[in-house]
């Protein structure tokens, strides 16, 4: 059985302060930090055989302890990385709205933005996409845990279970340093097998609002 485990960081302080983070590279802060190593035995428990990570900062350092623990490298995957955000990245959702009013009516109504140097949904579904395929590939018949963003990660499950991305927004964010279980089918297909799992909600399935999942 093939088994993909989808993980988003742990918090930073523009986790913290609402703030836009996209593929600006922000360190975990020290909340961030003890998530990481509090999930890191629930992670490790899933026997991975690979561990590949998104290359910006927060993604890798929470990736860290579950490698230290379970003894293998991480590799880093740059299409893994959050959703470029542009101009809006370090912003508010009220700064937002304040300094790029038509682009934030558009957003809140789920509508594609019009500026041109913030990545598209469908970009970044297309390089989740690949970069998922590419992984899925390499651990055949094993376990695969995947560190990455809010954005990326919720595209990345996406991708695996057939959806496009109109229907993917259906799907809430994941809170800091908790995942979603993916299986591989003997049909070939993937299952969602848990959502927003971690060790402080080991059965829940995830509530978090969108907007957590685009200031990833």
């Amino acid at each position: 059985m093939s088994r993909i485990i989808v993980a988003r960081h742990g918090e930073t302080d523009w986790n913290a302060a609402g703030r836009i983070q996209g593929a600006s590279d922000i360190d975990l802060n020290e909340a961030g930090r003890q998530q990481a190593d509090l999930a890191a035995p629930g992670l490790a428990a899933y026997e991975p055989d690979l561990i590949v990570a998104s290359p910006l900062r927060r993604a890798f350092d929470t990736a860290s302890p579950v490698a230290e623990l379970v003894g293998i490298s991480i590799a880093t995957d740059e299409r893994l990385r959050e959703r470029e955000y542009g101009p809006w990245e370090g912003l508010t959702n009220a700064e937002i709205r304040e300094k790029y009013p038509e682009d934030a009516a558009r957003w809140r109504k789920g509508q594609p933005l019009q500026n041109p140097q913030i990545e598209s949904w469908e970009q970044l579904s297309q390089r989740a996409s690949e970069a998922m395929r590419d992984i899925a590939e390499k651990v055949q018949d094993g376990t695969a845990i995947v560190v990455c963003h809010g954005g990326s990660a919720r595209q990345a499950v996406s991708v695996m279970l057939g959806w496009d991305v109109a229907v993917s927004g259906a799907l809430g964010g994941l809170d800091n340093c908790h995942w979603a279980e993916l299986r591989q089918m003997k049909s070939g297909k993937w299952r969602l097998f848990g959502y927003n799992l971690g060790p402080s909600a080991p059965h829940e399935i995830g509530s978090s609002p969108l907007a957590r999942a685009q200031q990833a």
